[in-house]
């Protein structure tokens, strides 16, 4: 299965996906269960996020594997229904078939690091002037204040 840009809505304004999200996998009925079904396989897509230093534009790239165990499909009104909840729930049968994008779009979210950095000697932005550190070195200095000593400075 091949999703294109924006067939998968991420919830972060600071996600983009950039290009075709490209899902395979296989589906088999959960052996000594209620009808329970597995989906594993494989998702591949082109991430682009904000990175957390400099709101520079940073790739990641996602290659990973998932497994979603799906409840029976007559069991599935009262599961949807616990789902709109807010509890469980990660796939919804539609006809014949499943339907994934809220299942691909956790575990895309769930491979990306939770501290999205460019490089690892991102610099940041100067907390002063606001200036990229990683484009131009500005000349701001800003002394470390502690303000749990506040109060003892009006002391004097």
């Amino acid at each position: 299965m091949e999703l294109p840009v924006g067939a998968i809505e991420f919830l972060d304004p600071k996600l983009r996906q950039k290009g075709l999200l490209k899902a395979s996998g296989k589906v088999e009925l959960v052996a000594e269960s209620l009808g329970e079904i597995r989906v594993k396989g494989h998702v591949a897509a082109a991430i682009e996020a904000d990175c957390d230093r400099c709101l520079e534009p940073a790739p990641y790239p996602i290659d990973a594997d998932f497994e979603a165990v799906l409840p029976a499909p007559g069991r599935w009104v009262r599961r949807r229904s616990e789902a709109r909840r807010g509890r469980g729930g990660n796939g919804v049968y539609e006809g014949d078939g499943v339907e994934l994008n809220d299942a691909l779009r956790e575990y895309v979210l769930l491979a990306l690091p939770m501290q999205r950095l460019c490089s690892e000697t991102c610099k940041g932005i100067c907390p002063v002037c606001g200036q990229n550190r990683n484009q131009n070195q500005c000349q701001c200095r800003s002394a470390a204040v502690d303000d749990r000593w506040a109060a003892l400075k009006q002391l004097k």
